[in-house]
């Protein structure tokens, strides 16, 4: 392999969706802990202020990660430059609210191609570079609504589910090569989440008392939401340099309480049906 044709202070950090909320955060988090960010966003001008803030350290870079064929040429790129690829950061996304019902196939499947198949292609792109090199940390963004749902959000929810599923398989099939995997479930963070980076499904009737008020209290919760990005981002990175990096790291009193509540409530309803569960091999 040729040298490589830049020098990266600390690690190499690959972030998606760098230009707000978490994305944001996470770049300033990994420039204050010495480290160089290759930030990425769909409109890479949206990124000119962090780069002008942070010259050399912050590199911005279109990408769109519904396009396979980018992703390919936005890690070769990073290779080229740097050598390495240290740590992944599939923080791209948006919200969608609706009813399954209301949600259209082309909503879901939109909704899939930026959090399930966007991430996958970039985890595929940068795994053989982290295997070579026996090192490295793949961070999912996932939500507390990766283990729980709630009525409205259940084309989103759906496809962090689907997130949560193939990165704990993935976490498993790489820790042999020395690399990590970080899903990241946060509550309510005063990001630009709930500001108007979501669509909606049209409403139908039957849903006003299930639905309704979500459409309602989700636009309004703009700015109020208790959680602080800065410190989530924090809370990453003290996260990724533990001796054991956690698979799921809880972020905000709300995503507790609500992760807490439902693994009881699973567990009491398993516990319930248990003797039915266990009814149902082949008698000897």
């Amino acid at each position: 392999m040729s040298a490589p044709a830049r020098t990266a202070e600390g690690r190499v950090w690959l972030v998606t969706g760098a230009n707000a909320g978490f994305g944001r955060a996470i770049t300033e988090a990994a420039v204050a802990h010495g480290d160089t960010v290759i930030a990425t966003a769909r409109r890479p001008e949206t990124l000119d202020g962090l780069a002008a803030a942070h010259p050399g350290r912050v590199v911005p870079v279109q990408l769109d990660v519904t396009d396979p064929a980018r992703i390919d040429a936005v890690v070769a790129e990073a290779v080229l430059w740097y050598g390495r690829v240290d740590v992944l950061v599939n923080n791209a996304g948006r919200g969608h609210l609706g009813a399954v019902e209301e949600t259209t196939d082309a909503e879901l499947r939109s909704l899939m191609d930026v959090h399930v198949f966007g991430p996958a292609n970039l985890v595929r792109a940068v795994l053989p570079h982290m295997r070579a090199q026996a090192s490295g940390a793949i961070v999912q963004l996932s939500s507390m609504g990766g283990r729980t749902s709630f009525p409205g959000v259940g084309a989103y929810l759906a496809t962090k589910f689907a997130l949560e599923g193939l990165s704990t398989a993935l976490a498993a099939e790489v820790k042999p090569h020395g690399v990590d995997v970080l899903i990241v479930e946060p509550g309510a963070f005063r990001t630009s989440f709930a500001g108007g980076v979501h669509s909606e499904s049209a409403p139908i009737e039957g849903y006003e008392e299930t639905v309704g008020p979500f459409r309602s209290s989700f636009a309004a919760s703009d700015g109020t939401q208790p959680g602080d990005p800065a410190k989530a981002a924090a809370a990453i990175i003290q996260a990724l340099s533990a001796e054991e990096v956690p698979l799921r790291l809880v972020l905000g009193d709300t995503a507790v309480d609500r992760i807490r509540e439902s693994l009881q409530a699973q567990e009491a309803e398993l516990d319930a049906w248990e003797h039915v569960s266990r009814a149902t091999a082949f008698d000897q």
